[in-house]
């Protein structure tokens, strides 16, 4: 809350409130916190993604979940497919949530974890789905081409990256929970927003994918971006 303890300064300046990097500091305590008080919120938007992600649920198939925090979205496509191999990537101390929940759901034989900064670990390669799931937000247009690139190159041939989003209308300012939540990276990031369609399309496109799609995942609030290698 102290991010917004003088917001007109913020918007003025451009310099949040709150210390070095604002949340997405390295190994920031908030996001083990966060974690654990977004399992239930995030239980029907898991479930809706991983059919998106695994409609058939009937092959093999490699996931890296890249800021997994909980990891719900890559635990559900695990629970629905026996052979879904499943990466969980995060700072340390927020994957011991994930593994935790992993363990729960029977799937730890199944888990693979990759603790540190999503900009400097090396992915791998040949997975077939990547999800950035309420991740995007937190960094401007170049970081996010950044990460959709790094992406690009860690998909095997005919892999797809989703993407879990508020997405804002091309007005920038509705839905209202959208503007709010993009008023909230403004306060506690440097540089992040709420991006629209057109933006994510445009980064995707720039990052080299061949198709990019938008998916509303009804009562879900936040839409899937469907990128395609």
């Amino acid at each position: 809350m102290g991010a917004f303890n003088d917001l007109a300064s913020v918007v003025r300046t451009g310099q949040i409130g709150l210390a070095h990097d604002g949340v997405v500091a390295d190994d920031h305590p908030q996001w083990v916190k966060f974690a654990r008080a977004m399992e239930k919120m995030m239980s029907l938007p898991s479930m809706l993604l991983a059919e998106v992600a695994d409609p058939q649920a009937s092959r093999p198939i490699r996931v890296l979940d890249v800021a997994a925090g909980h990891g719900l979205f890559g635990i559900e496509i695990a629970r629905r497919n026996p052979d879904a191999h499943i990466t969980f990537l995060d700072w340390g101390n927020v994957l011991e949530v994930a593994r935790h929940n992993a363990s729960e759901a029977g799937i730890l034989d199944r888990s693979t974890f990759l603790p540190g900064n999503a900009f400097e670990l090396d992915f791998g390669k040949d997975y077939d789905v990547v999800l950035l799931t309420n991740f995007l937000h937190h960094f401007d247009e170049a970081g996010c081409v950044a990460i959709a690139r790094k992406v690009h190159a860690s998909l095997a041939e005919g892999g797809r990256a989703l993407t879990f989003e508020f997405i804002a209308n091309e007005d920038r300012i509705s839905p209202p929970l959208a503007a709010t939540f993009s008023m909230m990276m403004l306060g506690t990031t440097t540089a992040g927003e709420v991006y629209a369609y057109s933006d994510m399309e445009r980064i995707y496109r720039t990052a080299g994918y061949s198709r990019v799609e938008l998916r509303p995942i009804p009562p879900a609030m936040e839409k899937v971006i469907v990128s395609h290698r």
